[in-house]
């Protein structure tokens, strides 16, 4: 495997631990905004950390490519500009949308990308 894209090493090492067997990370990218802490991309499956529930608890939630309705760009800017001039995605799974902030356009686009070149 390549190596491996990530902005925080703290949150790259919480990915590792909960790797199942053949499981290889891809990338590791740190979200800003209420509740999402990152996101991880495996060969496997997406890891979303939310830190949003009551009683500074927070929930790590697994998500298969498979079970992956939609990847969307989210932006509150007209679309006459660039597809990806919004640093936030949206993954619909089943009824429930996760939205995910990153740092920059350029991050927003290749988790957009990954996701969907492994959903099906």
């Amino acid at each position: 495997m390549t190596d491996v894209v990530y902005d925080n090493k703290g949150q790259l090492e919480q990915v590792r631990s909960g790797l199942l067997d053949g499981e290889e990370i891809i990338a590791v990218l740190d979200a800003i905004g209420a509740g999402t802490g990152f996101i991880g991309l495996t060969t496997r499956r997406i890891i979303i950390q939310d830190r949003s529930y009551v009683g500074k608890r927070f929930a790590i939630t697994s998500i298969p490519y498979s079970k992956v309705h939609s990847v969307s760009v989210i932006s509150n800017k007209s679309w006459a500009g660039q597809f990806f001039s919004s640093g936030t995605i949206a993954i619909t799974v089943g009824t429930h949308v996760y939205e995910v902030e990153f740092r920059g356009s350029d991050k927003a686009h290749y988790a957009h990308n990954l996701i969907l070149s492994r959903a099906s």
